[in-house]
């Protein structure tokens, strides 16, 4: 996935996201919360918003972001995310610098969460 968001930002002039630790593993949690407890929304009810849940594994930032995808695969959930206007918009907004992948499959879906911050 990272290959495949690096690409559209270099195709559009823009650096490429560096892949943050702290952030791949809220972004697993986040994954794994929506499938464990079978949901599909940026607010969990286990850890209210994307940057609550953030700020309370100590994650810093001026400017966040957050995709969130069901799908078959990690190139169905990118090809998805592209042909989305708002998730698009955070795979190419140059404030950020830094992105955290999660995957947590469940039976067939497979579910993504790309966090993205400054």
């Amino acid at each position: 996935m990272l290959g495949y968001i690096n690409a559209e930002r270099i195709k559009a002039n823009l650096a490429p996201l560096v892949l943050d630790e702290k952030l791949c593993q809220g972004a697993f949690l986040k994954s794994k919360d929506m499938a464990v407890n079978k949901y599909f929304s940026h607010t969990s009810p286990t850890y209210g918003s994307p940057f609550d849940m953030m700020k309370s594994l100590g994650v810093t930032y001026n400017l966040a972001g957050e995709n969130i995808a069901k799908n078959s695969s990690v190139k169905g959930a990118h090809d998805a995310f592209m042909n989305s206007s708002g998730h698009r918009a955070n795979i190419l907004n140059d404030g950020f610098k830094k992105v955290g992948l999660g995957f947590y499959q469940d039976g067939y879906y497979l579910f993504v969460t790309q966090w993205f911050t400054n």
